[in-house]
């Protein structure tokens, strides 16, 4: 009810604003100039009054439902995204007021439906420049002067101090809250900074924990658990990031232009997205790259002992595998499988998928040092000669 008065009083401002503008000028069209009954100030405000109060009483419900239509849509936005918004609005509306004043001289109805119209689009443009752009604005905003560097009694020493900007943001992708390892590692120390999660990767990984699959639904509940217990956690600096880019599709894409927009990091698992961000000269952290550089390092000549697990690809090959998943391919392996057996590592090599060891039996290692063994000496008491025949 308290929004059906509102609407009649808006409606009926303007219907008595336009009488006043507009009648005037249709009576001398209808060359009804002079009829002083009609043609006054008093009739022309009571006829726009009620034709708008009757349009409003028309309209009242289909406005109160949009009215519904924006709270809800505007509940949904961010802070920033409002402020933004308001901001980009205000700065349009005063653009529009400046460059209204010389229209006002203008006959009517120029004079009055000009400034009305640059009113609207300009307001509407500058909301737009401010939502859509929002993450830009607050980045300019938040660029702070460099403070000048203070003598020492060392000499010319460059100091860089800690501040909100001197660690960046570490941005989280699908792939690495899935995998987990990184909540281990941000306990110890190693990743330093605010760990960054955008929304739309909390959306793809909803989406995922909504799949009919049940291995890609465990997934995406685990990766929704393990970011639940991270942004828990008081050890680790978490945080959200409401904005999203409503050009785009693919999160991936979304990903990299935050990073590159808040000059963060992008930490992921994702093997094709570790090249395409090195492609857009975007820094990545790859997990994997770090656990297979803190393997330990096993040099030519080694000795270990490993147990077989199954056979190779080659023949006569056997696989197995170091506590840390290092795969180990022995030859002649496969007559030792699920036997443990010492080995000695002739060659390694770095792949895609992690480090490769190969390695022979130390039995037959030890076998080629050696050499063949030679046969012992017939004793002389054993050496007769046959007799010759006569």
């Amino acid at each position: 009810m308290m929004k059906k008065r509102v609407i009649a009083l808006v409606f009926g401002l303007v219907g008595i604003g336009l009488g006043l503008g507009f009648l005037p000028a249709l009576w001398e069209l209808l060359n009804l100039e002079n009829s002083t009954w009609l043609n006054n100030a008093l009739v022309d405000a009571l006829l726009g009054l009620l034709i708008f109060l009757i349009l409003a009483e028309l309209s009242a419900g289909f406005i109160i439902r949009e009215l519904k239509k924006v709270e809800t849509f505007l509940g949904k936005q961010s802070p920033s995204y409002l402020l933004f918004g308001s901001l980009g609005t205000i700065i349009g509306l005063v653009l529009a007021a400046i460059i209204s004043i010389p229209f006002y001289n203008l006959p009517d109805p120029f004079g009055a439906l000009i400034p009305i119209i640059l009113m609207l689009f300009l307001g509407y443009m500058g909301f737009r420049m401010g939502t859509t752009r929002r993450d830009e604005w607050r980045k300019l905003l938040s660029i702070r002067k460099q403070q000048p560097k203070e003598p020492t009694e060392s000499g010319d020493i460059l100091e860089r101090h800690a501040g909100d900007n001197f660690r960046k943001y570490k941005l989280l992708d699908t792939s690495v809250i899935i995998d987990g390892r990184v909540e281990a590692i941000a306990k110890t120390g190693f990743i330093e900074g605010t760990l960054l999660v955008p929304t739309f990767v909390v959306h793809e990984l909803q989406l995922i924990s909504d799949s009919a699959d049940a291995l890609k639904r465990g997934r995406g509940r685990r990766g929704l658990d393990i970011l639940n217990h991270m942004k828990e956690d008081p050890e680790l600096h978490v945080e959200m990031y409401d904005g999203d880019f409503e050009d785009m599709t693919e999160v991936d894409s979304k990903l990299l232009k935050l990073a590159k927009m808040l000059d963060g990091i992008v930490m992921t698992n994702d093997y094709n997205l570790n090249k395409v961000a090195q492609f857009q000269n975007v820094p990545v952290l790859n997990i994997n790259a770090l656990a297979n550089a803190l393997k330990p390092e096993v040099l030519p000549g080694e000795g270990m002992t490993v147990k077989v697990i199954k056979a190779g690809t080659e023949r006569q090959q056997g696989v197995a595998y170091l506590e840390d998943g290092t795969m180990v391919v022995v030859e002649d392996g496969q007559f030792y499988i699920n036997q443990p057996l010492a080995v000695i590592v002739t060659s390694a090599i770095q792949t895609a998928a992690g480090r490769m060891v190969f390695a022979k039996p130390a039995h037959q290692q030890k076998s080629l040092k050696d050499g063949p063994e030679k046969k012992p000496a017939a004793k002389a008491g054993n050496n007769k000669s046959a007799p010759k025949r006569r």
